[in-house]
């Protein structure tokens, strides 16, 4: 029902305009090659049939119902229609049978390629997920009950009157997207949580601004369709995954919120270009792109002697449709999707940028609801004729819809926190102002060049008071006026390109201003540890000090002077009062006693509490010489490279990995993130966030890796690849230096596709020990488990019996325990890492410092649901 937008393929191979060919240029070859490429086609159509028979079978009836009952192309004939169709005429008629016909008729040509995409891409997520006969059961029935019920609420919407009532009063819809949205929306509940809620999202968005931007009747139906099914698959559904979405990780809270603020920008124009505009927000197509008014109707003023005024008016609204106005009367759709774009990426002037954007749109859907209210003639226009719900709508909405998404980027104000670098915002101020200048400076001088081009010859002092307008929207934002009118073409041109050049800048330097990194705080502190590591090095998990988010405290020799060379650091965050060092210091293993006595100093003296996190035996022996308590936190497996033989019976499963990943044409390829392909990241992305929703649970964060940490020259990729190009696993290694040289790596991110090749990371793993023993490295570490150790048959007292309960229970989260168990099968040596704290008083606040370490944005919703996941 509607149209829909659908991408088309890109076409090749074709022939130059300039090239005829002839029967007798034809080869043989050609020919045969042709007709290779048909049988292909059709094969491959026959193994998506067979993949998908339900989808096949509804796509097949659907177009063999077109051409037998003559609906191609443009939509079955009037009769038919009355009789197949869905709407309030028919279904009062008696027609009972439309819920279920309506969905085997298109209104165009265009619908039904619309709706046979629509079909194929969402109609396949529901009979891949749950089955050809079940899924097909499922869409007939939100097909039937969605389209009655969507009739329902048409109706009730038809007697509160106004142009929407009417629209839908009088309209009878046909296609088959409502059962499309309907059999995928409930589908999403059998899918991994990522995905479960991108469909959702995505699909309930669109629904949604359709409904209330263009408002016909298919919309209607479409969007309680998908409510309907959406209800349907939470009840009947509910055994097949988990019914709780996890929260979303930090980036993807970001996406779904830039997709709002998209929406929000987008809908305008989905009412401007709509051929019916009816919906409760159409009206906010007056703010970005009010029409040009019809030349027939101008003429026709232009008659009238007293109207001169006006018809200038016309005729300059007239001259300016052109391409470059247009673009003009979009600037403000285009700020707000390049303020989502940044939104996307988490930027705070992004962030700020679309406060005040939807906030100054608040106030003009206020100025638009006073100006249509108290004016006559703007009512007739905007709202239609008499007092009805539509019409309050109509001037409520556009105020609250951008208040809405105002609310809505204040409650998400703690995910844009990514700052730029130092001057960035200035330079683009600069930027623009200049280009500001610029381009004022051609309007001005070329309007007095080419001031006989105008209706009366503009002065300086008229085209500057004018200059503020050429930078204005068309339409409704631009209805302050000019007294000028251009009449050529080159002082059209003027006119209308002067603000399009100058926001055109303003959005391409924007863009770039959001598409910097910004380095972090303290930069030459994190190049000075750099320095360090490559000099000297650290323990298997230096390298986590150069994440984002560390303070450094240096041990200098010496005097000890701004210019005396670095021996050891400290890398450490505070939280709540509680210095927490990030692993073991940095440097030389000889200067680590100092260093710890130095940092513990230095955590004093600014009044905060010191605690060592996850350092090895010899720094908790430091601490313990200190008066300290020590006790075992994570569990470090090492895995010895230069013996290293895949032979004997332990062995089993990492050779039966290597030898399924051999027939599977599964290769292991190094690469960096940054060097990597996009068809590469993005799927490196999407594994980690279906990851991450599958946990149910924020995402871990200070010694366990995530996207952000990926980005790094010197942290190395391995990657899972079949034939097709297909990411099946990703691991990421971190460089170990000694005196200035590698000698290991640390395994860090670890993430595989759910319904890729099972045995991806013992086949990851044991393809980095052979590259690192081909490469004379002395070992690889598989990093620490969290909240899990061996049992080395010591007594197990106060805070470690604690730790250890505390491992168990959140097991069933994050699964700890599996992971050590996972990294046995390598044989490796097992080194305790271990936390120190100073005063046992002290551990209530330390823990809690710790926790807000490893998740930084736990609110306390997710605290509460983890609480009760512990508990239950």
């Amino acid at each position: 029902m509607g149209t829909t937008g659908h991408g088309q393929r890109a076409r090749a191979g074709l022939a130059p305009d300039d090239v005829t060919t002839t029967p007798e240029t034809t080869s043989p070859t050609t020919t045969a090659a042709a007709r290779s490429r048909l049988v292909g086609a059709a094969r491959h159509a026959a193994r998506a049939a067979r993949r998908a028979p339900l989808t096949a079978a509804v796509v097949v009836v659907l177009w063999a119902i077109a051409v037998v009952s003559g609906s191609l192309p443009a939509g079955p004939a009037p009769d038919l229609l009355a009789a197949v169709g869905a709407g309030i005429g028919p279904a009062a008629s008696g027609h009972w049978w439309f819920p279920l016909t309506s969905a085997l008729w298109c209104s165009s040509l265009a619908t039904y390629l619309g709706s046979t995409a629509l079909l194929v891409a969402l109609l396949q997520v529901a009979e891949r997920r749950l089955g050809a006969l079940r899924a097909g059961g499922l869409a007939l029935l939100v097909q039937v009950v969605g389209s009655a019920t969507g009739v329902a609420v048409a109706a009730l919407i038809a007697t509160t009157g106004g142009r929407w009532a009417d629209q839908l009063a009088a309209s009878t819809a046909v296609g088959a997207s409502p059962a499309a949205f309907g059999a995928a929306l409930p589908a999403s509940a059998a899918l991994p949580a990522l995905w479960r809620r991108r469909l959702r999202v995505l699909g309930l968005v669109w629904l949604v601004m359709m409904a209330l931007y263009s408002g016909l009747l298919a919309d209607v139906l479409r969007l309680v369709t998908g409510l309907v099914g959406l209800a349907a698959g939470m009840v009947l559904l509910r055994g097949r995954r988990p019914a709780r979405i996890g929260a979303p990780s930090r980036a993807e809270a970001r996406v779904l919120v830039a997709l709002v603020v998209a929406a929000s920008a987008v809908g305008p124009l989905v009412a401007a270009i709509a051929q019916t505009r009816v919906g409760p927000l159409s009206v906010l197509r007056f703010v970005f792109a009010s029409p040009p008014p019809d030349p027939v109707a101008v003429g026709q003023i232009c008659l009238d002697p007293t109207a001169a005024h006006r018809c200038g008016e016309l005729r300059a609204r007239l001259r300016l449709s052109g391409i470059g106005p247009g673009l003009l009367s979009v600037v403000p759709v285009l700020l707000l999707l390049t303020a989502a774009e940044g939104l996307r990426r988490g930027r705070r002037a992004a962030w700020l940028a679309a406060i005040g954007l939807n906030t100054a749109l608040t106030a003009l859907g206020v100025v638009l609801a006073v100006l249509t209210a108290a004016t006559p003639a703007a009512q007739r226009v905007v709202l239609g004729a008499g007092q009805h719900l539509h019409a309050w709508l109509a001037l409520v909405l556009p105020a609250l819809q951008p208040l809405a998404v105002v609310g809505l980027l204040l409650a998400a104000r703690g995910l844009f926190r990514v700052r730029a670098d130092p001057g960035a915002h200035r330079r683009w101020v600069l930027r623009i102002a200049a280009v500001l200048v610029a381009v004022s400076a051609v309007y001005v001088i070329g309007g007095l060049l080419v001031a006989d081009q105008f209706d009366r010859a503009p002065g300086l002092l008229e085209l500057l008071a004018d200059l503020p307008v050429r930078f204005l929207p068309p339409g409704y934002l631009g209805e302050v006026g000019s007294g000028l009118t251009p009449v050529s073409r080159t002082a059209a041109l003027l006119f209308g390109w002067t603000g399009v050049v100058f926001w055109a800048v303003v959005l391409v330097a924007a863009l770039d201003t959001f598409a910097r990194t910004a380095p972090p705080a303290g930069q030459a502190d994190l190049d000075r540890v750099r320095r360090l590591l490559a000099r000297t090095g650290g323990s298997s998990l230096a390298h986590l000090a150069t994440w984002p988010g560390q303070s450094y405290w240096f041990l200098r020799s010496g005097s000890d002077g701004p210019g005396a060379p670095d021996l050891a650091a400290v890398a450490y965050r505070v939280v709540g009062g509680v210095a927490v060092s990030t692993g073991e210091p940095v440097g030389d293993p000889l200067h680590a006693e100092r260093a710890v006595r130095g940092f513990v100093e230095h955590a004093q003296r600014q009044g905060w509490t010191p605690c060592l996190y996850s350092v090895g035996t010899a720094v908790a022996e430091v601490a313990v010489a200190m008066g300290w308590q020590v006790v075992q936190v994570a569990e470090e497996t090492v895995l010895r490279v230069p013996e290293l033989a895949f032979t004997g019976r332990r062995w089993q499963d990492v050779r039966t990995a290597l030898n399924a990943a051999a027939r599977s044409g599964i290769t292991a390829e190094w690469t960096t993130y940054r060097s990597a392909p996009l068809a590469v990241t993005d799927q490196i992305r999407a594994i980690s966030e279906e990851w991450v929703a599958d946990k149910g649970m924020p995402e871990m964060g200070f010694t366990l890796g995530g996207l952000d940490e990926l980005a790094d020259d010197e942290v190395r990729l391995l990657l899972a690849v079949d034939g097709e190009r297909t990411v099946h696993g990703v691991t990421s290694w971190l460089p170990v230096r000694r005196d200035g040289e590698q000698v290991g790596w640390t395994l860090d991110f670890m993430r595989r596709r759910s319904d890729g090749f099972r045995g991806v990371m013992e086949f990851l793993i044991a393809s980095a020990a052979l590259r690192a023993k081909d490469e004379g490295l002395e070992f690889l570490s598989l990093s620490g488990a969290p909240l899990a150790r061996l049992d080395r048959g010591e007594p197990v007292r106060g805070v470690q019996r604690v730790l250890d309960l505390a491992g168990r229970a959140l097991e069933p989260v994050y699964g700890f325990g599996s992971l050590l168990a996972f990294k046995a099968k390598f044989q490796p040596e097992y080194r305790p890492l271990h936390l120190a704290y100073p005063d046992p008083a002290a551990l209530g606040s330390i823990a809690t410092a710790i926790g807000r370490a490893y998740l930084p944005g736990l609110t306390a919703r997710q605290a509460a649901r983890l609480t009760r996941r512990l508990l239950g």
